[in-house]
């Protein structure tokens, strides 16, 4: 349940930023120039990691390590949430500046709150609850994008905007108590006594645990795991769009129907992973990962309605939801307690050049090659993740040295 609220806790101030600001400054008449410009207030996301250290560094004791920042981090999010229902969006520049500040102040320090709630869940869960850990988290942040993106739009288009923004700064209160009674952390042996130690430390601790030539192979792992993910979803919507469907039916299929089949997935990735292991895991989920991308494919080359749209749409976010599973936990594994807030946002940050840089071109190459050859270069994109999974991850083995015990030789 603590990690499931501390899911809820990173959804809602990003949707709040995002969706809930947009549709706002959409209904105010704010010129979709402008509005476009709020996506450079999402940059601290990607940008995390050069202040994840400094967590590492001055943690504040109570009530642990990482819970003592995250409950500053929460009642500043709810004060800064709060304050947003009391602005007045409008063309001039005053007001303009004012939403742009208080939308990136949001950004930052939603952003950091993601560094604590990624390092408590790390630093917590033993190795076989991982994977159901993941799971939680993501149902958390499912559930809070649904309770803003469809509550707090009824609620504005019912009463008012201002009262979407309170009710959204609530839903962030209510995780508060779930903060204060979570599991305390077991305390770690070596503390990490300077900043310089904090910024150099975990690259260091990750290349002596793991081996040079093994940490470059898990950097490329957890950038490669989930392109066949970026790939396609950079392109999901203009396909469905040139398909034939309209909007409203692209829409509510993808928002509906799909985040429904991602929760399912996610669930069954949670329960599955106990079972199977980290290992088997990934391979099994990567596999139906691919099933779905070859089921945007069939769209693409064979007649179909309604109900093929729900089957590829379906199939798609059922395997996104198992992948999620199973790569969060692999980044979990890949951590040390002693670092884990500056490590994970590192392998968090490696991960979202897959989704930006390395899936940039998706529109270019849907064009050069068409529809079906697309879809089937993005199920492809999956083999080098397989090819570096045969010698990290082994189908016969529980765990990859270093790699997935990473507090094994450790004292």
């Amino acid at each position: 349940m603590a990690v499931s609220a501390q899911g809820v806790a990173s959804g809602t101030p990003y949707m709040v930023g995002t969706k809930l600001l947009q549709g706002w400054l959409t209904a105010t008449g704010v010129p979709l120039g402008l509005i476009g410009l709020l996506a450079y207030a999402e940059l601290p996301y990607t940008l995390k990691m050069f202040w994840a250290p400094a967590v590492d560094r001055w943690p504040l004791p109570w009530p642990d390590r990482r819970r003592g920042w995250l409950l500053l981090l929460q009642i500043i999010l709810v004060a800064v949430i709060g304050a947003m229902a009391f602005l007045r969006p409008g063309r001039d520049p005053a007001s303009l500046a004012a939403i742009g500040t208080i939308a990136l102040l949001l950004a930052v320090v939603s952003a950091t709150q993601d560094i604590l709630v990624d390092a408590y869940r790390t630093d917590l869960l033993p190795e076989q609850e991982r994977g159901a850990g993941a799971a939680a988290t993501n149902l958390g942040y499912r559930g809070a994008m649904l309770a803003i993106g469809a509550g707090g739009f009824t609620l504005a288009g019912r009463y008012d905007w201002p009262l979407a923004f309170a009710a959204a700064a609530l839903l962030m209160l209510m995780v508060l108590p779930f903060t204060l009674s979570a599991p305390l952390l077991p305390p770690i042996q070596h503390q990490v006594l300077s900043l310089r130690q904090a910024v150099v430390g975990p690259a260091r601790e990750f290349l002596h645990r793991t081996g040079g030539g093994r940490a470059a192979m898990l950097l490329a792992l957890v950038l490669l795991y989930r392109w066949p993910d970026g790939l396609l979803n950079a392109m999901a919507v203009p396909f469905l769009l040139q398909k034939g469907f309209s909007p409203e039916v692209v829409g509510s299929v993808l928002a509906g129907w799909g985040i429904g089949a991602t929760i399912v997935g996610t669930i069954v990735g949670g329960i599955l992973f106990g079972r199977l292991g980290i290992n088997r895991s990934l391979w099994i989920f990567a596999i139906i990962g691919a099933f779905g991308n070859l089921a945007y494919w069939a769209l693409a080359t064979f007649p179909g309605g309604m109900t093929a749209l729900l089957a590829a749409v379906g199939l798609e976010n059922l395997g996104g939801g198992l992948v999620g599973a199973a790569f969060v936990a692999l980044l979990m594994s890949l951590c040390n307690p002693r670092f884990s807030a500056t490590q994970y946002a590192l392998l968090s940050g490696i991960y979202a050049l897959s989704r930006s840089v390395l899936s940039g071109q998706s529109g270019f190459l849907a064009e050069e090659v068409g529809w079906s050859s697309f879809f089937l270069l993005t199920a492809a994109a999956s083999l080098p993740a397989f090819m570096l999974m045969f010698f990290l991850t082994p189908w016969h083995s529980s765990g990859a040295k270093g790699a997935f015990n990473p507090l094994r030789d450790l004292t």
